[in-house]
């Protein structure tokens, strides 16, 4: 059996059996949109030249080599829009379906997704029951690709890449590459690195103070956004006043609600931070009367 491998310029470098099925049925690639880098029958050798290319090119390293993927001929037939990943399965049904998959990939507007222990994890948390089809279940791309971006990149060099040590001993994952074009890494809680001595981020201490407290366990999010409206309500009346003390303590009780918001909606203050950012870091318009205006 010959192997292929192929680069997409600017997007990935992959193996496949059949070219015209993987890059160009599924993927949607002309055969004048990509090149054939190497073939081979020996899969172990193709195996690491993938991989090898993957970093040589700067593109996102696959988890699993292509040899120990599990092909399943009974793949899942799922459906993939813009926005969102349809499986053909309702929620409580969909993990065995998922690890049944492992190893499946597909490609969306916002990168490749493979089906491994983590991304399970992940859909399982994020999984929506459509509205239209009880028995067919989604999930929603920008936010799998943001996950998906900086989970491999928190799990294998085990830190905090907004930390500088990190982003000097590891450049080429701090380089703005990933797919959702927000800040790299997004979505990650910034933790404690498992091999230096740097302290927990304030955010880290904010999440313990609140945790330690109950409010994860028992806290409302509606009680919550009330408290925001009223610490945002403080910071206006200390800035009519210009009181400078008031002003910062009303904004640090804004940012504690906002982390425990998030926190309490499965997500972190760090991807939400993130997220907006990969939205405003591209708008372009101009200051009026003290305010920017998008174009």
């Amino acid at each position: 059996m010959t192997y292929y491998i192929y680069h997409i310029p600017g997007k990935k470098i992959g193996v496949t059996r059949d070219l015209k099925h993987r890059v160009e049925d599924q993927q949607g690639y002309g055969p004048d949109e990509y090149d054939i880098i190497m073939k081979s029958d020996n899969i172990e050798y193709v195996s690491e030249q993938e991989i090898y290319l993957q970093k040589m090119y700067g593109y996102r390293v696959d988890e699993t080599p292509y040899n120990e993927l599990k092909f399943n001929t009974k793949e899942m037939n799922i459906n993939i829009t813009e926005a969102t990943t349809t499986f053909p399965c309702p929620v409580n049904k969909l993990k065995g379906q998922l690890m049944d998959n492992i190893g499946m990939k597909w490609e969306t507007d916002h990168g490749e997704f493979t089906i491994n222990k983590h991304s399970i994890d992940w859909i399982m948390r994020n999984i929506q029951t459509s509205r239209y089809n009880t028995q067919r279940s989604y999930v929603y791309n920008k936010a799998f690709a943001r996950f998906y971006d900086n989970h491999v990149t928190h799990d294998m060099l085990g830190g905090n890449l907004a930390d500088a040590h990190m982003r000097e001993r590891y450049p080429d994952q701090y380089n703005g590459k990933c797919r959702t074009g927000a800040l790299s890494p997004t979505g990650v809680r910034q933790e404690k690195c498992a091999n230096c001595d740097c302290p927990p981020t304030q955010f880290d201490l904010i999440r313990e103070w609140a945790d330690q407290r109950g409010l994860y366990e028992h806290g409302d999010p509606k009680t919550q956004s009330l408290k925001l409206v009223e610490e945002v309500g403080e910071i206006c009346r200390a800035v009519l006043k210009d009181d400078i003390d008031e002003v910062i303590d009303g904004i640090g009780d804004a940012v504690v609600v906002l982390t425990n918001l998030a926190e309490l909606h499965d997500v972190s203050i760090e991807e939400c931070i993130a997220s907006a950012y990969g939205v405003i870091s591209k708008r372009t318009g101009k200051m009026v009367n003290g305010t920017f205006k998008k174009d």
